[in-house]
């Protein structure tokens, strides 16, 4: 947690730009702690263990604006670091949008209330650690002569910081994190080594999924053997929750400022217009309780606030901090969304498969692109062949193209079924008419 030390420490930083010139100045410090163990096969293959802290300071000088970072955190070097960027910054060109919030956009609150930090965190053992990862490949390992390799991973860490600006700012933030992944890797004919994934991720470590972690990968791998090429053709396409960030990431990207602002979206001039399909409401949601990506404020520490990004298909905001808002002449929101949600349908993904007649599951992509500035993509895919809502054959390189914005306004159905383990909360999503390029 932030000390009371570093507090006072970050007060004084502030302090003394303003003395030594600053207009305005706004300081953070962080500290950070990290730990990192895998198991590989019958032996442990790695162990990490790292902590830090530092301070950055945004410096408004004379109409001019630059950011510094140090570890060293003694008073003295920091008087010379600090006076050191104060005239660095004069030699800047000057920067009429470079400011700091407006005072009425912050956050006024007492940062409680989202629990965010699990205080057992330095009470779990190492021994315990090891034990997940240990566990998870042994549910695996010799099950099967057809296995190459079985891994697990276990890291977890804290983050925590405060921010105080001249505007009177004041704010902290805390959050612990926990995950615990596993791979399989699998032979069968010919040079083929499918290979899969599963993990688990959560906030508090008594709501980490501790077991069935390895064994589910294998079965996911298992599926795969026996992947081959179908033919190309125009198929429905759903996409699983697991998968279905890769497609949504270059939408939200595209209403970034700083990529409005330098002509590299394709979403330039498209607010209050209808982009991708009504059926589609996306929602940041950053107050949720327990949530990877919750928080009260951004980095600016402007108040966070639930918002639909786009509503019924319908483009409703960019996101713009204080500077990007001032360079595009436009009303500031946020700098980044928090949590992603989607506003969700009637059905699970068991469900949704089993209406497809004929179609195509996606269950990950290999490689491929996006043009951010068209929304034109191709991007490898594998997954799996349906019929008659079953699945027949695991499928893989094989290709998917189109336009992104096209691709959105073909969705069919949105499901019920979000992971809650990242701050993007997406259910599978089921598409019409995408293109696959096979034999």
């Amino acid at each position: 947690m932030i000390s009371q030390t570093h507090k006072e420490l970050a007060e004084w930083a502030l302090k003394y730009a303003l003395d030594k010139g600053c207009s305005d100045a706004s300081v953070k410090i962080y500290a950070e702690t990290e730990s990192s163990f895998e198991y590989r096969d019958a032996q442990l293959d790695k162990l990490e263990q790292s902590s830090g802290n530092g301070l950055i300071i945004h410096i408004y000088v004379d109409g001019k604006y630059s950011s510094c970072s140090t570890n060293r955190m003694d008073k003295k070097e920091l008087e010379k670091f600090i006076a050191n960027g104060i005239e660095a910054t004069r030699f800047l060109a000057k920067d009429e949008f470079r400011k700091l919030p407006e005072p009425s956009r912050l956050y006024k609150g007492d940062g409680k209330g989202l629990d965010l930090y699990d205080q057992g965190i330095d009470d779990i053992s190492v021994d315990e650690k090891l034990a997940l990862i240990k566990n998870n490949v042994n549910e695996v390992y010799k099950t099967d002569e057809r296995l190459v390799s079985v891994s697990a991973d276990y890291s977890d860490g804290t983050a925590n910081y405060c921010i105080i600006a001249s505007t009177g700012f004041e704010g902290e933030a805390e959050t612990t994190w926990f995950s615990l992944a596993a791979g399989v890797s699998m032979k069968c004919a010919g040079d083929a080594r499918p290979e899969s994934y599963w993990y688990d991720s959560a906030v508090y470590w008594d709501n980490l999924q501790k077991q069935g972690i390895g064994k589910t990968a294998y079965e996911r791998t298992l599926r795969k053997l026996g992947q081959e090429k179908i033919a190309s053709g125009v198929y429905p396409m759903i996409v699983d929750n697991l998968s279905v960030n890769r497609l949504l990431s270059p939408v939200i990207s595209a209403i970034y400022g700083s990529n409005i602002q330098q002509k590299s979206s394709f979403l330039i001039d498209k607010l209050g217009q209808p982009i991708i399909s009504d059926k589609i409401t996306i929602v940041d949601d950053p107050h949720i309780k327990n949530a990877r990506g919750a928080r009260w404020f951004d980095d600016e520490g402007v108040a966070t606030r639930k918002a639909n990004i786009v509503e019924n298909g319908v483009l409703n905001m960019y996101f713009l901090d204080t500077y990007y808002s001032g360079k595009l002449n436009m009303e500031p929101t946020i700098q980044s969304p928090s949590v992603v949600t989607l506003k969700l349908g009637d059905r699970n993904f068991d469900q949704i498969l089993a209406s497809v007649d004929k179609g195509i599951w996606i269950t990950g992509f290999n490689g491929g692109n996006s043009n951010s500035t068209t929304g034109d993509f191709s991007f490898g895919v594998e997954g799996f062949l349906v019929e008659k809502g079953k699945v027949v054959k695991p499928i893989n390189e094989m290709n998917i193209t189109g336009n992104l914005l096209t691709l959105w306004q073909e969705v069919i159905e949105i499901g019920n079924d979000p992971r809650t383990t990242s701050n993007w909360r997406i259910p599978c999503v089921l598409f019409d008419k995408v293109n696959f390029s096979g034999k």
